[in-house]
């Protein structure tokens, strides 16, 4: 692809050969990202599975979990295999994707894409630690709590790591609110000023986020969830600003180089 405005454009059919051959190399990564972690965890996977269930050990009533379906295990091994194989393979597709996208922004452009998949990517992984290691036990806790003494916990290992997992992952993607935001605020739809008006609507939507994900009568498991949602849309309030301050300088120097190209006074 060429720059922008740029003569000596790609035609249309070498830029489909061009995104065809850039899809072969990340499906090929993909794929032996999967590979290599499938192997990882399948010649590991006593060791592996004890890790991952250890948040839910204290209310097993015999430390294992059970599965009713032969195939349960396999199933888990699969799923954390895709998982960790797209994480392994995600730099090579992230790199054909700038490749293949690149040649068409400008400069000022590049400049501001690299650093908002490093934040993306940053945040994303904020999300599923927190979830992981604060949000996702104290779920556990207050579960376990409502039980009656007449039921026997019974928890099978297909649908605590699918909980587990999707928990981790939903809130991997909600911590990526200042990246939309961000995105939104460069392509002129968002404005600080309309954050500021939301904000109110922010607090209230993140306490019932928050109160969903960790369900209960316990305000700090309450505050350890809302808290960290509302710091990030006042993270994305701030990042809107900043963007908005950029693109006003920026368009006051390209006015004044316009100007001074015309002849006319700045």
């Amino acid at each position: 692809m060429a720059a922008p405005g740029k003569a000596g454009e790609m035609p249309f059919l070498d830029h489909l050969e061009e995104l065809r051959w850039r899809l072969v190399w990340s499906l090929g990564a993909l794929v032996i990202g999967v590979g290599l972690s499938f192997y990882f965890l399948f010649t590991n996977d006593d060791f592996i599975l004890r890790v991952l269930a250890d948040p839910i050990q204290p209310y097993l009533s015999d430390g294992k979990l059970i599965y009713t379906h032969p195939a349960a295990g396999f199933r888990v091994i699969m799923n954390l295999s895709l998982l960790l194989g797209t994480i392994i393979a995600s730099p090579v597709i992230v790199w054909h994707l700038w490749g293949f996208l690149s040649p068409a922004l400008y400069s000022h452009e590049k400049k501001v894409v690299i650093p908002i998949l490093v934040m993306a990517a940053l945040l994303f992984l904020a999300g599923c630690a927190l979830s992981w290691f604060v949000i996702l036990p104290l779920t556990l806790k207050v579960f376990a709590g409502i039980q009656s003494e007449s039921l026997q916990p019974m928890i099978g290992v297909s649908e605590y790591f699918g909980f587990a997992m999707g928990m981790s992952v939903a809130l991997g993607v909600a911590f990526e609110l200042p990246t939309v935001i961000l995105l939104l605020s460069l392509l002129g739809i968002v404005t600080p000023s309309m954050l500021h008006r939301f904000r109110r609507f922010a607090i209230v939507g993140s306490i019932l986020l928050g109160a969903f994900i960790t369900p209960g009568q316990d305000p700090m498991s309450l505050l350890l969830m809302a808290g960290p949602l509302y710091a990030l849309y006042e993270l994305s309030v701030i990042l809107s600003a900043v963007i908005f301050r950029w693109k006003a300088r920026r368009e006051k120097a390209a006015e004044a180089a316009e100007a001074r190209a015309s002849g006319a006074p700045a």
